[in-house]
């Protein structure tokens, strides 16, 4: 495989394994506090309630970014995800061991965590007989899902494509029942073939900015579109909000 030019922050921290730099830890940081829920959710569903999971997510971001955080990276392996939750099987081992060592309130807060909102998400999703694994990547998904969403969301700057986005959007995440294309032509006053291409094309540019949150955190270019799959096989038909 080839291995991407370190724009990416995940190929950042790759690039930098022989010799951390500031940029480096950055784009660690960054990745850390974009992709801090699905570990919250995991750590719940091993039995934590919200404020030891608070506790033990935030703990975990503090000896991950305060140690030397790239010892553990393995550039064979290539994807964040499996990185992250690797490691934070190993913090709650070790946790464990020091059992009552986590004091409520107490410790520096590396990253900002906005916990209630992982509690909200975590508590709306059926998790009866998942496993913590199964959670956490379904949970990854939808982060990552959401983000290119939310960068489509952004680019309708008018009130006419902000509409039109809305009435498109479940065709791009399989919400049940979708309108008929007729249906919403009506309702934008556009014809039936113009809707059918306005949602193709938005499907076209969903799977590029999906692309592009995803090369964020794989190593390598070869692994995007297996990527891509896995997640969507994790996710099935979703409803976003």
């Amino acid at each position: 495989m080839c291995a991407r030019v370190a724009t990416t922050q995940w190929s950042q921290v790759l690039a930098a394994r022989d010799g951390s730099d500031t940029e480096a830890r950055r784009a660690l940081e960054a990745l850390c506090q974009t992709y801090w829920q699905p570990l919250y959710a995991y750590i719940r569903h091993q039995g934590s309630d919200p404020d030891e999971a608070s506790d033990l997510t935030q703990a975990y971001f503090t000896e991950l970014l305060e140690k030397d955080f790239l010892a553990d990276v393995d550039p064979e392996k290539g994807r964040f995800r499996s990185f992250l939750l690797a490691s934070l099987r190993h913090f709650l081992s070790h946790q464990r061991e020091r059992a009552g060592t986590l004091k409520r309130g107490g410790g520096t807060r590396t990253l900002s965590l906005d916990t209630d909102v992982a509690e909200e998400r975590y508590s709306s999703e059926p998790a009866t007989g998942r496993t913590p694994e199964e959670v956490f990547e379904r949970r990854w998904a939808m982060t990552v899902l959401g983000r290119a969403l939310a960068t489509l969301r952004q680019e309708s700057t008018s009130e006419d494509h902000r509409q039109r986005f809305e009435s498109l959007k479940p065709y791009l995440t399989g919400e049940e029942p979708r309108k008929p294309y007729r249906e919403v032509g009506v309702e934008l006053g556009m014809t039936e073939l113009a809707v059918r291409k306005a949602a193709h094309r938005l499907r076209r540019r969903f799977g590029q900015v999906l692309r592009e949150e995803i090369a964020e955190t794989v190593a390598v270019d070869d692994a995007i579109d297996e990527e891509v799959r896995h997640l969507l096989t994790v996710i099935g038909p979703w409803d976003p909000g």
